[in-house]
């Protein structure tokens, strides 16, 4: 099927789309009403944009017919080459869009995600990174008016984190968080270091699509859940009940622990759904294996032994190893300006995506 008969199938599955969702029983039906609407969403700037890219073809037959005939006055004729021209300019771009958006979805790009942040090689320095894109994070969630909710932390003396989880709601998070997924190296003077020498660390981030319950099916028999005291830095805020859990899925060995909220039953729900999402992952995984060597050219493979950034704080630069960006405003992206990075990277997982399509 080539892509305009794609298209004419979207434009025709769109009006199919509106004539259910005019029928009452449909619309009393909440979970097959969330789908049609979640469909019609999908569909709608592609038939925009092929009615668009339709209309403009017609303009350019119609003008090239009324250009062909001698008896046009000068004024009117330089009118409608004017018209030709804009069309004939107009319609490579439209296509280059709808290519893009004819491009097979990810099924995970609309959902929210769990974030978890680990510091790696470089010990204290390490940790300290990591609270810093902890804090990038969050700020560019911030910027796009995502909803942030803090999972846990494990924090040194010094202020940095060996590792955080967060999760990020709201408007395509995993489609433009994904990219995240990986090793990100820091070079800087860490503040511990009395000789101002530069020290390379890493930090190690992975960015989980949140699942529903329907998606992962846990078996209360393979729970070990155990509750315990825990307290704050210093000895301080020692809760006076076993309110922390912790959680072993015994047929992975998988331990979650959560400390943060006062409420047992609110640190389990958390800690079941951080279960989950790294149950998922590790399925996920398993077809990422069977497909990688296909996908190692692609943007954002996932492979967490990849180096896909390094940030060099005396040269104040940023450089994604992926697609060869280099950047000379590192302090506006660790507020949270990650928007030219992350576009950057779309477009290429894009253009990846097109020519293998072309092929």
């Amino acid at each position: 099927m080539n892509y305009l008969e794609k298209l004419e199938g979207a434009e025709k599955r769109l009006d199919e789309i509106h004539q259910m969702l005019m029928d009452p029983s449909v619309v009393q039906d909440a979970a097959k009403y969330r789908d049609l609407m979640k469909e019609m969403k999908n569909l709608t700037p592609i038939v925009e944009h092929f009615r668009e890219y339709r209309s403009a073809k017609q303009a350019v037959e119609d003008a090239r017919a009324m250009l062909s005939d001698s008896g046009l006055d000068r004024e009117f004729k330089e009118l409608v080459q004017e018209e030709l021209e804009e069309n004939q300019e107009k319609i490579p771009k439209l296509e280059e869009t709808l290519k893009l958006l004819l491009l097979p979805k990810d099924p995970n790009d609309d959902k929210s995600v769990m974030v978890e942040i680990r510091a790696g090689a470089g010990g204290e320095e390490a940790a300290l990174f990591a609270h810093s894109l902890y804090r990038m994070y969050t700020m560019y969630a911030e910027r796009r008016g995502w909803k942030i909710e803090f999972l846990g932390a494990n924090e040194t003396e010094l202020g940095g984190m060996k590792e955080v989880s967060f999760s990020l709601e709201g408007e395509n998070v995993y489609s433009r968080m994904k990219f995240e997924s990986g090793v990100h190296r820091v070079q800087r003077v860490p503040e511990t270091e009395s000789q101002g020498r530069v020290q390379t660390s890493t930090v190690t981030v992975a960015v989980l699509p949140e699942v529903d319950d329907v998606e992962i099916t846990i078996n209360p028999t393979d729970l070990q859940i155990d509750t315990f005291r825990s307290s704050g830095a210093g000895g301080q805020h020692i809760n006076k009940t076993e309110s922390a859990i912790r959680i072993t899925h015994l047929p992975t060995g998988m331990v979650v622990e959560c400390k943060d909220e006062r409420s047992q039953l609110k640190n389990k729900e958390k800690a079941m759904k951080v279960l989950r999402s790294r149950l998922y992952e590790i399925e996920q995984q398993k077809q990422h294996d069977a497909v990688a060597a296909d996908r190692r050219a692609q943007v954002g493979t996932g492979d967490r032994s990849e180096r896909i950034r390094t940030y060099n704080f005396p040269q104040g630069r940023l450089t994604d190893h992926r697609i060869g960006l280099t950047i000379y405003r590192l302090l506006n992206v660790m507020d949270g300006d990650l928007d030219e990075v992350i576009d950057a990277l779309i477009t290429a997982d894009q253009a990846a995506k097109l020519a293998a399509e072309e092929a």
